[in-house]
């Protein structure tokens, strides 16, 4: 593999990545604010969203073992919002 198309093959590696990130991390975040502006969260799953909390926690720590900011960052946007989904549930049940 040339330089040239190992240096291709890289960015969009990162680029893939990161459009992943910001996806997945934007997700929940019209269900967010739903439930704050309707104050119910009847139908949202705690344990989902405490699943979640696991996942991206677990992905930010890795993360940062692996010193990879794209997946510091969405990870750590994600553990916020869906920790934020988890308390309008715990507070709104």
């Amino acid at each position: 593999m040339s330089r040239w198309t190992h240096y291709i093959w890289v960015e969009m590696e990162q680029t893939i990545g990161i459009i992943a990130g910001v996806f997945t991390t934007i997700a929940v975040l019209p269900q967010v604010i739903k439930a704050i502006k309707t104050k119910s969260v009847n139908d949202i799953s705690l344990w989902m969203f405490v699943c979640l909390l696991i996942g991206v926690g677990s992905w930010t720590i890795y993360g940062i073992l692996k010193d990879d900011y794209p997946i510091i960052f969405t990870n750590g946007i994600s553990f916020l919002l869906n920790g934020i989904m988890l308390g309008t549930k715990i507070i709104y049940k």
